[in-house]
């Protein structure tokens, strides 16, 4: 019997290890926490790679794993492993893409309400035993427009949520059919049309070079004042200290954000402004999502070394390699 190795450098549900615990043709090691120079040298002997967004497998790091035909990125995102370098090498990158989406969706109308009602500014209000409740007078989502950029499972689950606050939602996607849209009663339009007519705009889309600094000064002067900017998605789609500068001026009335471009945000423009909530980049963070990312990472990750199935890869054309 083949014996496979996977090696887990980011922490991972238990559910997953469990799962891993009762294949007879697999034996693991979590390894969190390693540097570089110490993933490179314990990599050779491994078949897998799962990571979370911890763990950067580079160039450098694909090209030590003699032996790797397997990464496995825990979550949806893979902009923190080399695709590129991987297909270069015959490994394959494959992902859970839905496992952790009612998670993020849940996490996006939480913070979208936290920005509207100035939910922790009210609560730290309270906490130091102030009563200033004409401080905090905060918008109802009820009628107002919702603008997702990235109209993808998650987008569309958060429409779902967003129509059932009474919100009128508008999208933009240019990877996105137009009978998507209309099953869901949303007109996908241009990005400077949505940017225009909606109240809240929250993000969806992927970090790609064509959606670096996607929210930047020039984009921001073309929102209605007022507006708020909701992201859940990926840190790099927002020029920082432009959105900075639109809170303070207040032709952004407030940002909800648990991404950031840098993580930990140390140095960050946008920690600590008075409109400004953020959370940790906590979007999957749930246990329900934990659980189902473990356990459907681990079983494709085997599926793939096994050659029984090879779901949710992102580069297939590893295999010819």
């Amino acid at each position: 019997m083949t014996m496979y190795k996977i090696l887990i450098s980011d922490k991972l549900g238990q559910a997953g290890l469990e799962r891993l615990d009762a294949m007879e043709d697999v034996a693991y090691d979590v390894r969190t926490g390693l540097s570089k120079a110490e993933l490179m040298a314990a990599l050779p002997e491994y078949d897998a790679l799962i990571v979370r967004s911890g763990t950067r497998p580079d160039a450098e790091i694909i090209a030590a794993g003699a032996k790797l035909k397997v990464i496995g990125r825990a979550g949806m995102g893979v902009d923190n492993v080399d695709v590129t370098a991987a297909t270069r090498h015959g490994v394959l990158v494959m992902n859970t893409p839905r496992a952790n989406s009612v998670a993020t969706a849940e996490q996006t109308m939480a913070l979208m309400l936290a920005a509207a009602r100035h939910i922790a500014p009210a609560h730290n209000s309270l906490a130091a035993g102030e009563w200033a409740r004409a401080q905090f007078m905060g918008m109802e989502l009820d009628g107002k427009t919702l603008g997702v950029i990235g109209f993808g499972y998650i987008g569309r689950l958060v429409t779902k949520r967003a129509q059932a606050f009474g919100m009128r939602v508008i999208a933009h996607d240019p990877y996105v059919d137009a009978a998507t849209a209309v099953a869901l009663d949303v007109p996908l339009l241009p990005l400077p049309d949505l940017l225009a007519q909606a109240d809240v705009i929250t993000l969806h889309s992927i970090a790609t070079p064509e959606t670096l600094n996607l929210i930047n000064a020039e984009t921001i002067a073309q929102m209605r004042d007022g507006v708020i900017i909701v992201n859940v998605a990926r840190g790099k789609l927002i020029d920082e200290q432009a959105l900075a500068n639109a809170l303070q001026s207040g032709k952004v009335a407030a940002a909800a954000l648990d991404v950031f471009q840098q993580e930990p945000p140390h140095g960050s423009p946008l920690i600590g402004l008075p409109n400004v909530v953020h959370t940790p980049h906590l979007g999957a963070s749930s246990r329900e999502a934990q659980h189902r990312v473990g356990v459907e990472i681990v079983e494709q990750v085997v599926d793939a070394l096994r050659g029984a199935d090879f779901r949710n890869a992102v580069n297939p054309d590893a295999m010819a390699r």
